[in-house]
């Protein structure tokens, strides 16, 4: 198959940036070698397996679970679809997708593939970088729009979410910010599929029509992994 654009859906890990969900070990880079002293230029650096840009694993919230690396190639590649809740996510930060929203994108766009990754687009995106991402309240609650049970359970009875498939967010999880039981995350991990987390530049994307390529580590026993994700765009 012929692609006519490959798009980056991964912010730059840096350790400038607040990249990690609240409590999570912040990301350090460290300078090994520089071209002046050494003759070549070397960073370390030390991350959570879920820092920025990432993919979780079964075994993050599902005990006996697939860990990283006992997951199949298969599992990080692909037919992606994107559906865009950023209009009614500005107006509530925690609004929640329906599966109203997934028939609505199913009457405009036709049926959804088989074993996919199915892309949220909440427009949080435009928080990155500042503290409005975690946008936590006086109460210490994090907000941020998701899926809802409901919604997932449906991609999973119709095969959206077949043998294989992912759930992803431009968020810091696949749950609405306030359920601090991460019910959706413990639905999707509990069925073998991925999440993918944090995504970029997901306005840029069609809504279908496109293959998602993950990358990452292979860690033995991971539960995830910074990531490197991109889209392929179908000509």
């Amino acid at each position: 198959m012929a692609y006519s654009a490959v798009l980056n859906l991964s912010h730059p890990l840096s350790a400038e940036v607040v990249s990690v969900f609240p409590g999570d070990p912040a990301p350090r880079i460290d300078t090994i070698a520089t071209l002046d002293e050494h003759g070549f230029h070397l960073q370390a650096v030390t991350v959570g397996e879920h820092t920025g840009t990432h993919w979780g694993a079964p075994a993050h919230f599902t005990a006996g679970a697939a860990t990283a690396d006992r997951l199949a190639p298969g599992d990080f590649v692909l037919p992606g679809v994107r559906i865009d809740i950023s209009a009614r996510a500005e107006h509530d930060r925690d609004y929640a997708l329906t599966v109203d929203d997934l028939l609505e994108w199913q009457d405009r766009h036709g049926a959804f593939p088989a074993e996919a990754a199915v892309l949220l687009r909440t427009g949080w995106e435009r928080h990155w970088g500042t503290d409005d991402f975690a946008s936590v309240d006086s109460q210490g609650r994090i907000h941020h729009p998701g899926f809802s049970v409901a919604a997932v359970h449906w991609l999973l009875d119709h095969g959206v979410l077949g043998r294989r498939g992912a759930l992803g967010t431009d968020a810091f999880s696949p749950d609405i910010g306030i359920d601090d039981t991460f019910r959706v995350s413990k639905l999707l991990y509990r069925e073998h599929r991925l999440s993918l987390e944090i995504l970029a530049h997901l306005g840029d994307l069609p809504d279908r029509g496109f293959t998602v390529v993950v990358g990452g580590f292979v860690t033995a026993g991971g539960s995830g992994s910074p990531a490197s994700i991109y889209a392929l765009i179908e000509s």
